[in-house]
């Protein structure tokens, strides 16, 4: 992809103006921003907190990382990237010498990056090799684990990580069709998921087969263990008054989000209710309309 093209035709950071709001940069504070993508809220982050707050930011996606790189080349030290996983994050701060920060944010969306020019299969509009690992170094792919589940374990992965009810003879036709050939692409998994399905349950405003790569998805990505794990640990690295900010995009995320905050004693929730995006932000970027954004404050010590 060439470096010509507008990152902002690329991907717009949802819930922007939210984020700053909730998070509250200021000048000498230090923030992590767990899910770097194209660096649009770090961007937005070290601009609020000039002239010496820093960004210490997590992202394992190569690709992701070296566009971000450049686009935020300008605030030099005081960005900080470090290629690992969100879950990573206390270890991976503490590693740098910092002992607690001023807040957190956490986007759990896909990127359009990836959406629409990553070439690993996360989406069905073009024909991809199944491949949906966010870091390339990890070794289970959405292919691999087509081939080698059983017609149960894929049934379980798209009806619990999709919420994907035709589960079953979506599975079952999955097992079907590898006898024959594997299921390597993502047209291929496409047209089984729409064969599976009988028309009368194929959904008016999304394509049949969005939960099971969303399942799939966070299946190779181990994205639900991941998110539960942070929220459990990176309490430990905000100071009383920092907030820790969470943007999800389906409900089995928010319900997690919404669970974690509620039962740490150190976290005050700040939002009984998810931020969602106005109506003009949906306009301007039609993928945002299911972000919703969680804050909870990290308690003074008694």
């Amino acid at each position: 992809m060439g470096m010509d093209v507008a990152i902002e035709d690329i991907h717009r950071s949802v819930l922007l103006h939210e984020v700053l709001e909730y998070l509250s940069p200021v000048p000498g504070g230090v923030y992590v921003d767990g899910t770097l993508g194209m660096g649009g809220h770090s961007e937005a982050i070290l601009s609020r907190c000039a002239p010496d707050g820093r960004v210490i930011a997590f992202e394992w996606d190569e690709a992701a990382i070296a566009i971000s790189r450049n686009r935020l080349k300008r605030f030099g030290e005081r960005l900080t990237v470090v290629r690992r996983n969100f879950a990573e994050i206390v270890s991976g701060v503490r590693e740098l010498g910092i002992e607690t920060v001023d807040g957190v944010l956490i986007d759990i969306g896909l990127s359009s990056l990836q959406l629409d020019r990553g070439g690993r299969g996360f989406s069905f509009q073009r024909d991809e090799p199944l491949d949906m690992r966010m870091d390339i170094r990890q070794d289970t792919t959405a292919a691999s684990l087509l081939a080698s589940c059983s017609e149960e374990q894929l049934a379980d992965i798209f009806f619990y990580f999709g919420e994907e009810f035709q589960a079953r003879p979506i599975a079952a036709t999955i097992v079907k069709a590898r006898e024959k050939q594997p299921v390597l692409t993502s047209k291929q998994l496409a047209a089984l998921v729409a064969t599976a399905v009988p028309r009368r349950f194929h959904p008016k405003k999304i394509h049949v087969a969005t939960k099971v790569f969303q399942a799939l998805r966070i299946a190779v990505n181990t994205e639900l263990e991941n998110l539960a794990r942070i929220l459990d640990e990176a309490v430990v690295l905000l100071r009383p008054g920092a907030r820790f900010c969470v943007i999800s995009f389906h409900s089995l995320e928010d319900r997690i989000v919404k669970r974690k905050f509620r039962e740490n004693i150190h976290l005050e929730v700040l939002t009984p209710r998810p931020v969602t995006p106005l109506a003009g932000e949906i306009e301007a970027n039609p993928r945002s309309r299911s972000a919703r954004m969680r804050v909870a404050c990290r308690k003074g010590d008694n």
